[in-house]
């Protein structure tokens, strides 16, 4: 599988921003400015982020 953006991850599983900001219980401003590359996700949110979207770490597009 080639790497997937974090946006295209969350499309891919008919999730909004608003969705997965209530599933990891932050601001729906995180998941944007993470999306954007604005700011980076600490490892723990990552690998919830990677179970909520069903693609593994190694397929992430951070664009940081």
């Amino acid at each position: 599988m080639s790497q997937i953006t974090l946006k295209a991850a969350r499309v891919n599983v008919n999730l909004t921003q608003a969705d997965v900001a209530k599933k990891l219980d932050i601001s729906v401003g995180t998941i944007k400015n993470w999306e954007k590359g604005k700011t980076f996700p600490k490892q723990p949110m990552i690998e919830k982020l990677c179970e909520i979207y069903g693609v593994s770490y190694d397929n992430i597009f951070f664009d940081c």
